[in-house]
């Protein structure tokens, strides 16, 4: 389907089935160097019922190709201005889907990969109430960006948390971090670790297409 205008250039795809006047929504956040188009072919695998929308992320990627959604002080540390723009502009492209799509706002998930992962999270523990679940694969959550995480909003909010054994990238101890993190907080985690690097593999994806199924019948 056409996009509606918005901050952030995105893909949308209507549910193939109605699941009520109001169908609930699925945001796709690249990874870096990749754009709108990495993560879209997930649609067809996901439930349904699912309107789903891939963005791209704002900046482009300087040393490969496609875009990005900040630079790395560190594995772990985004760039903070990069960082603060990356999430002023998510932020209003959700508040912009939301509205311009008639979607449900209260059943919008995210998923991201690697660096959308970052972003997911940092969506999910600053706006606790306007997030209904997250699918974190290969990520961390960005603790050191100059946002408030809501730790004491996020009791039974749900989370699946998927990252490979032997990622190279943003090594397994990432994961095994935003899993404390948010098991202290009381948020309902799925948490899988998987004998794969940096990546989504055929696993990884059913677990999650399991997940998010059972979050939509509650």
């Amino acid at each position: 389907m056409t996009p509606i205008k918005s901050t952030l250039v995105h893909k949308a795809i209507e549910p193939k089935r109605k699941g009520g006047a109001l169908s609930p929504a699925l945001i796709l956040l690249h990874g870096r160097g990749a754009n709108e188009d990495d993560l879209l072919g997930l649609a067809e695998y996901f439930d349904e019922r699912l309107f789903v929308m891939s963005v791209r992320a704002p900046f482009s990627f300087q040393s490969g190709g496609g875009f990005t959604w900040y630079d790395l002080e560190e594995v772990g540390r985004p760039e903070p201005g990069m960082f603060a723009e990356s999430y002023r502009k998510l932020s209003a492209f959700f508040q912009e889907a939301k509205a311009g799509y008639g979607i449900d706002p209260k059943r919008v998930f995210f998923c991201g990969f690697s660096m959308g992962t970052v972003m997911a999270y940092a969506m999910s523990l600053t706006q606790p109430a306007e997030v209904a679940g997250v699918l974190a694969n290969s990520g961390y959550v960005p603790e050191s960006a100059d946002i408030r995480l809501q730790w004491d909003q996020i009791k039974g909010k749900p989370y699946f948390v998927a990252h490979g054994r032997y990622d190279p990238v943003i090594p397994l101890v990432f994961a095994e971090r935003a899993k404390d993190l948010l098991e202290k907080a009381g948020a309902h985690i799925s948490y899988h670790e998987y004998d794969m690097a940096h990546q989504i593999t055929e696993e990884s994806l059913n677990d999650m297409m399991g997940w998010i199924t059972r979050q939509l019948q509650g």
